[in-house]
């Protein structure tokens, strides 16, 4: 089974390839009216869960742990909810879905905070300097 981090740059690539079809059909029709929902589902959906894949990639410990399946299972959940309930509301349709959204997407980036604070950054855990720094003349 493919790790946490494989998983969500995979849903971040399915909601980019589905957002440029999007686009391209909205183009083709000249009907723009739902570009708010697109633009949510290529930020939240593509850039958003492709850069927390980069993180789990990047960060083993974070990877392995049983917060991040929790993150991502919440992560994309806002993505299914955010997306179509933009849609709904632009259309003239109740706000629920929007709102439910937001709130659950917000939950994956403060979820994303505490796997952050928890696990570090990198291997060890710390943010190192890259290799090949310039290093100051002694």
């Amino acid at each position: 089974m493919k790790d946490i981090a494989f998983r969500f740059f995979a849903a971040g690539a399915i909601c980019v390839t589905i957002g440029m079809a999007w686009g391209i059909q909205m183009a083709a029709s000249q009907n723009h009216m739902m570009v708010g929902a697109h633009a949510h589902l290529n930020l939240v959906g593509w850039v958003t869960l492709g850069l927390f894949g980069l993180y789990y990639r990047t960060t083993p410990a974070a990877n392995a742990s049983r917060l991040a399946g929790i993150h991502f299972v919440v992560a994309v959940a806002g993505v299914v909810l955010l997306v179509p309930g933009i849609a709904l509301a632009t259309s003239g349709g109740s706000e629920i879905l929007a709102i439910v959204g937001s709130f659950v997407t917000i939950a994956s980036m403060l979820t994303f905070l505490v796997v952050l604070f928890r696990y570090g950054f990198g291997a060890e855990g710390t943010v190192r300097p890259h290799r090949h720094a310039v290093r100051p003349a002694e």
